[in-house]
């Protein structure tokens, strides 16, 4: 974002209703405080209107929004299809849209997202095209089925490998938090600007997996962004002390709370995806149709 520029107008959304033992908006409380470091940033759950609808999400083609970062944590009705279509507009309308989720099918209401929706794979939908990805990696939760790379406990990093050419959001960024199963991501054939720019190693299995797909936009559409686990921008990962829902069983590391600084360069990652997305004004989107909330 250029010296001067308009600071970029970002929503930080969850889909699913409050609800205090789960993932909420407020657990992703130091992620909103990072990104309202370069941007103006509206963080809230889903609300579901009379029509089923969330209000918001429903009317994304018309906001004035530049960005919606869409952290999905429901079971499969996160959000509805009006909804989706709504998304898909906005990108193509120039909006940006960053979507992350987790493991198995957790988020997998993100599949009709267009293009975006394409990127993530899950157990029972949008299956991984190589099947021999197929396959559970993180061995020690039996409850929680492929995807699940084990890419190292809560409370501690991973080192990722960076993809030539070395996209500039990784300028500086060469760890993430860690997780015991982080979902799959992939570049959709249908989607020639999208391409995979992150992986990182599973420390059960020594396997590979993809931790982010970038989408340059094309012809007038706005950036994408997808991320394989929700968990690299959760304040638990950040902060272990911060806590998390009663459901999460696996005993966390104390690495970062030993070293803070070794989530630095994650809160410099979320900076640059949001600086990103805004690089180019002919890019971010404004339809100078209002819906503040």
């Amino acid at each position: 974002m250029s010296a001067g520029a308009a600071r970029p107008r970002v929503l930080l959304q969850t889909t699913i209703p409050y609800t205090e033992d789960d993932w909420h908006v407020g657990r992703f409380s130091l992620l909103r405080d990072e990104i309202a470091k370069v941007a103006d940033v509206v963080a809230r759950d889903r609300e579901n209107g009379p029509d089923g609808n969330d209000p918001i999400l429903a009317g994304m083609a018309e906001s004035d929004f530049d960005q919606i970062w869409l952290i999905a944590v429901d079971a499969g009705n996160g959000i509805t299809q009006p909804e989706c279509a709504a998304i898909t507009q906005f990108r193509e309308n120039g909006g940006h849209v960053f979507v992350t989720r987790d493991h198995m099918d957790l988020g997998v209401s993100v599949c009709n997202l267009g293009g975006i929706g394409d990127a993530h794979y899950f157990h029972s939908k949008n299956l991984d095209p190589n099947p021999e990805n197929r396959a559970n990696d993180d061995r020690v939760t039996a409850s929680i089925q492929w995807p699940n790379y084990y890419s190292g406990p809560n409370g501690d990093v991973q080192t990722i490998d960076v993809v030539e050419p070395a996209h500039p959001v990784f300028d500086g960024v060469h760890t993430l938090p860690s997780h015991p199963h982080e979902g799959a991501v992939g570049a959709p054939r249908s989607q020639p600007d999208a391409r995979v720019v992150a992986r990182s190693k599973s420390k059960q299995t020594g396997r590979t997996f993809n931790i982010a797909v970038a989408f340059e936009g094309r012809d007038g559409s706005g950036k994408g962004w997808a991320e394989s686990t929700f968990h690299h921008f959760v304040d638990y990962n950040w902060d272990i002390a911060a806590g998390c829902p009663s459901f999460l069983s696996e005993p966390p590391s104390d690495a970062i709370a030993k070293n803070p600084h070794l989530i630095d360069e994650t809160k410099r990652y979320v900076r640059n995806i949001v600086s990103w997305f805004g690089i180019s004004s002919g890019d971010v989107a404004s339809t100078g149709k209002q819906t503040r909330i």
